[in-house]
């Protein structure tokens, strides 16, 4: 007897969420029709779709977001403090001295160091932004860009380094 009553109850609490659930299936499939996220109020309508077709459209992003870095190499001065707070250690830098003038920076600040090397591992990056806020030239900054899939895992270290290593080698033992 008690087969019968276990599926009889199956069948109950199947319904119950089916008479839930049928609801929400029914807005969202109205809702999908005029779906634009380019509307200026598209976050703050109740009951919208939540699934958008990416590649083709895409959620407008804030301008305060945290997303890939980006380094003006001719406005760093080659001062470390980015590699040095980074709490993942994603950043590498390499500088020697300039024995020439290498002039100024954007703000004014003087060069006095070759940066033959600043690479940024965004496999490690966690995107924590103290790297950008200590910078003194704000020559590191981050990008409005945060769809950078790749194939392959060394493709995420990005090389801002103003020299080869011919040149870097040539400079250092001038």
């Amino acid at each position: 007897m008690t087969y019968f009553k276990d599926i009889f109850h199956t069948i109950g609490t199947l319904w119950e969420g089916i008479r839930v659930t049928f609801p929400h299936l029914r807005k969202g499939y109205e809702s999908r029709q005029n779906h634009d996220i380019e509307k200026p109020n598209y976050f703050e309508e109740a009951n919208k779709a939540v699934t958008v077709q990416y590649p083709f459209q895409n959620i407008p992003i804030p301008d305060n977001g945290r997303y890939l870095l980006h380094l003006e190499a001719e406005d760093c001065i080659v001062c470390d403090k980015c590699a040095r707070i980074c709490p993942v250690d994603c950043i590498d830098i390499e500088g020697f001295k300039a024995t020439e003038d290498l002039g100024t920076t954007s703000d004014g600040s003087t060069k006095r160091l070759h940066l033959p090397v600043f690479d940024i591992d965004m496999a490690k990056c966690c995107y924590c932004g103290l790297c950008t806020t200590v910078c003194p030239t704000e020559c590191l900054t981050m990008t409005k860009v945060y769809d950078a899939s790749v194939s392959d895992r060394n493709d995420l270290v990005y090389h801002f380094g103003l020299m080869t290593k011919e040149e870097a080698a040539a400079k250092k033992a001038k």
